[in-house]
């Protein structure tokens, strides 16, 4: 049986590398000064995902939105099929994370997949800006 311990430092290793790389996709420092302030409590870093998810939903439905308009309208249209595969990609993958069996991590793991795609994603969109 995994101890407390163990799991705190599984949990802790796996939110500092993405800590790490928060800066290469966006992620806030408000999410950064939240996973801190955690302490590795769940509970914690799920609303601390949550909460950070929320906003860089919101900043790729901004880049997404500001791009639109630069597009013709063939361009439009595969951006429109692009994000309609990125989204059916992203809720298979990171569902697949959900694994029933995996405790606590699986859920932390799928929801910082849900986080950190969706910033990925806002990251590239923001690429097409003139």
């Amino acid at each position: 049986m995994v101890s407390k311990k163990s799991l705190v430092a599984g949990l802790t290793l796996c939110c500092l590398s993405q800590i790490a790389s928060a800066d290469d996709i966006g992620l806030t420092k408000q999410f950064s000064a939240c996973m801190d302030k955690s302490g590795g409590v769940t509970v914690d870093m799920l609303d601390c995902i949550d909460a950070e998810t929320n906003r860089q939903d919101a900043r790729l439905n901004k880049a997404y939105k500001e791009a639109m308009p630069q597009l013709s309208q063939a361009r439009k249209k595969q951006l429109q099929d692009a994000q309609h595969a990125w989204i059916k990609y992203q809720d298979a993958n990171c569902n697949f994370y959900a694994d029933p069996d995996g405790g606590t991590m699986a859920t932390v793991s799928s929801n910082d997949c849900f986080m950190s795609t969706t910033a990925s994603r806002a990251k590239e969109l923001e690429g097409f800006k003139e």
